[in-house]
C-alpha cells in the first residue's frame, strides 16, 4: 500500500511572508548582532523555508530541482569570479596593477580621491555597460591605491560600487539596461532618457557626499610622503615599466565595448598578463600558474630582498587566484539554495500579488514597485529576477493606471539593480566583496549613489516629478504619425 502524496497548495499570505521574515530575523540576529557566519545563517533559514514548503505541498525532489536551477543559473557567476581572481594574480604578475598603483599615488589628490574613483568607474563602466568590470578592474586598482596611502578603504569601495552601477544603469550596453524596458513594455533609449531624471540626481548627491569626505580627510595623514616614497621605490625593485603592461586592460575594455563572451576575453587578458610576467618581469611560468590558483606571492619576487620590502607593498600585491573567491562562491551557494526553494514553494509569487492588490495612487504604486524589487533582491540575490518578476507582475497596473511603461521600467532599476548590490548574499554584492575585498557590510554606508537612486524613485512618485502618463507619451506619436 503506497502512501498517498500530499497535493501542493497555493500558500497563504502568512505562508508566504513567513520565511522572508525567518531569514531577515536570522541574518539580522545571528550575522548582524552575535556575528555568526552569513553561510551557516542563509543555511539555516533554508532549513526554516524547507519545513514551510513540506507544509505546502512541496516535495524533497521538488525543492532539490529548484536549488539546483538556481545554482545552475549561478555558474556563469561563479567561473566570472574565478576568472576575476585569476586576472587579480596575472595583473600582478606582469605590473599591470602595480603601474596603476605607481602613477595613481602620483596623480590622484588625496582630498579628491573618493569622488574621482566614483567619476572615473562611472565613466568606465558606461563605456562598457559592465559593473563587475569596473569593479573587478579600475575598483580594485582604487582600492588598493587607498588603501596604501591610508584613505578610507571602505568609503573608496562604496565610490567603485556606486559609480560602477551608475554606468550599469546608464549605458545602452548593460544587459539589466536592456532587461528593464524589455520587462515593463518600454524602449532602451526611452528607458535610458527617462531614468536622468533620478540618476542625474542621485549622481550629484554622492559626488556632493564625496567631495566633503575628501575635503575632510586629514591629508598629512592620508598622504604619508616617506611611506609613499618608499612604497614607489619599492615598486620600482620589483618591475619594469612600459606602456606595453597596459594590454590585458586594452584586451578587457575591447571585449566589453564589442560585447566578446566575458570569461574567454578575461582569460585572454590573464594569458597575456602572464606571458608580460614571465617575458618582461622575470618571473616563471610555474609563478604564473600558482599564482592563478593561490594568488601574488612575494616569493615569487626574486630580484629584490623582500625582507626589506615595506610591510604596506607585501599586503597591496599579495592577492588574487581562485581561492580567494571559495568564500564569495560558498556565500553564492548558501543563498541560492534558500532562493531556489522559496521560489518552488509559490512563496514570492503571493507575497507580489498582495503588495500589486494594494495600488491605489501613483505614490503607492511607485512604493510598491520598490518594496517588490527590495523583496525580489532580500530573497533571489539575482539582479535579473529582481527586474523581471516585478516588471512582468505591474506592467499591466501602471497601464491601468495610466501611466507609461518608462517609469516602471526605470523604478526597477532605480530600486532593484542598484540595491541588489548592496545585499552581502546576493550575486551582485558578493561579487563586489570579493573583488574589491571589502565586506559588502563595510561598503554599503558609503554607496550613496544606490541609495539616492531608490530615494529619488519615491521623491518622483510622491511629486510627480519625470512622471509620465500614457495620455503625453501618446502626444508626440500624434504629431508625428
Amino acid at each position: 500500500m503506497h502512501m498517498k502524496q500530499r497535493e501542493k497548495r497555493k500558500p497563504t499570505f502568512g505562508e508566504a511572508i513567513f520565511p522572508m521574515i525567518a531569514m531577515l530575523l536570522i541574518l539580522t540576529i545571528g550575522y548582524g548582532v552575535l556575528g555568526y557566519p552569513k553561510e551557516a545563517m542563509l543555511v539555516l533559514s533554508a532549513a526554516v523555508t524547507a519545513v514551510v514548503a513540506f507544509h505546502l505541498g512541496v516535495t524533497w525532489d521538488d525543492m532539490i530541482e529548484g536549488v539546483s536551477e538556481k545554482i545552475a543559473k549561478a555558474m556563469p557567476t561563479i567561473l566570472i569570479l574565478l576568472a576575476v581572481g585569476v586576472i587579480i594574480s596575472s595583473w600582478m604578475l606582469s605590473g599591470t596593477i602595480p603601474m596603476m598603483i605607481y602613477y595613481g599615488i602620483q596623480m590622484v589628490s588625496p582630498r579628491f580621491f573618493y569622488v574621482t574613483a566614483f567619476i572615473i568607474c562611472a565613466v568606465i563602466s558606461t563605456c562598457t555597460g559592465t559593473s563587475w568590470g569596473s569593479m573587478g578592474t579600475i575598483g580594485v586598482v582604487l582600492v588598493i591605491i587607498a588603501q596604501g596611502i591610508g584613505l578610507s578603504v571602505p568609503i573608496t569601495a562604496g565610490a567603485v560600487v556606486g559609480g560602477s552601477y551608475f554606468g550599469d544603469k546608464m549605458s545602452p550596453l548593460s544587459d539589466t539596461t536592456n532587461l528593464a524596458p524589455l520587462a515593463a513594455g518600454s524602449t532602451l533609449y526611452e528607458h535610458i532618457q527617462h531614468m536622468s531624471y533620478t540618476t542625474v540626481p542621485a549622481a550629484l548627491g554622492a559626488i556632493f557626499l564625496y567631495t566633503i569626505l575628501g575635503l575632510r580627510t586629514n591629508v598629512e595623514a592620508a598622504a604619508n610622503t616617506e611611506k609613499v616614497l618608499g612604497m614607489m621605490e619599492n615598486l620600482d625593485g620589483i618591475y619594469h615599466w612600459n606602456p606595453l603592461l597596459l594590454l590585458p586592460i586594452v584586451i578587457i575594455l575591447y571585449g566589453s565595448i564589442t560585447k566578446k563572451p566575458t570569461i574567454p576575453v578575461m582569460l585572454i587578458s590573464s594569458l597575456t598578463a602572464g606571458l608580460i610576467g614571465v617575458f618582461y618581469q622575470g618571473f616563471t611560468f610555474s609563478d604564473f600558474f600558482t599564482a592563478s590558483v593561490s594568488g601574488f606571492q612575494m616569493d615569487m619576487v626574486r630580484n629584490v630582498d623582500t625582507a626589506g620590502l615595506l610591510p604596506e607593498i607585501t599586503k597591496l600585491l599579495g592577492r588574487g587566484g581562485m581561492n580567494s573567491m571559495q568564500e564569495t562562491i560558498l556565500l553564492i551557494l548558501c543563498a541560492f539554495s534558500f532562493a531556489g526553494i522559496i521560489s518552488r514553494a509559490g512563496c514570492l509569487d503571493v507575497i507580489l500579488e498582495k503588495l500589486s492588490k494594494v495600488v491605489k495612487t501613483r505614490f503607492t504604486l511607485i512604493a510598491s514597485t520598490v518594496v517588490s524589487t527590495i523583496t525580489m533582491a532580500l530573497a533571489t540575490g539575482s539582479d535579473f529576477l529582481t527586474i523581471l518578476i516585478p516588471g512582468e507582475l505591474f506592467a499591466d497596473v501602471y497601464k491601468k493606471m495610466g501611466y507609461a511603461a518608462k517609469n516602471l521600467s526605470r523604478t526597477l532599476e532605480d530600486s532593484g539593480t542598484c540595491v541588489v548590490a548592496l545585499i552581502p548574499w546576493s550575486a551582485a554584492g558578493a561579487y563586489a566583496a570579493g573583488a574589491l575585498g571589502v565586506p559588502t557590510m563595510e561598503y554599503m554606508p558609503f554607496a550613496f549613489f544606490c541609495f539616492f537612486s531608490t530615494l529619488m524613485a519615491l521623491v518622483c512618485g510622491a511629486t510627480g516629478f519625470g512622471i509620465k502618463t500614457l495620455e503625453e507619451e501618446e502626444k508626440p506619436s500624434k504629431k508625428n504619425p
